[in-house]
């Protein structure tokens, strides 16, 4: 939990962090209870509490950018989560 907490919380940071890996924004998600599908290409399509949203996972890099951690921070808001 401490993890997911810790995630949670740079999310929410200001000003915005682009240090935040992918795979620790997904496993967040995962553990909310979003339900995570593929779309094509890079794309993700996640559903949390009837909140839906397309994301790209990021690449080459591994780590999400400014723009990509504030569109999951509002997508969280929007699904009733804050830290």
């Amino acid at each position: 939990m401490a993890k997911h907490e810790k995630t949670l919380r740079a999310i929410f940071e200001t000003p915005t962090r682009a240090d935040i890996e992918w795979r620790e924004i997904e496993s967040l998600l995962r553990h909310l209870g979003a339900a995570l599908t593929e779309g094509r290409g890079s794309r993700i399509r996640v559903a949390l509490n009837d909140v839906k949203a397309v994301f790209h996972r990021p690449h080459p890099r591994k780590e999400a950018d400014k723009g990509c951690v504030e569109s999951v921070r509002h997508f969280l808001e929007n699904a009733g989560y804050e830290p």
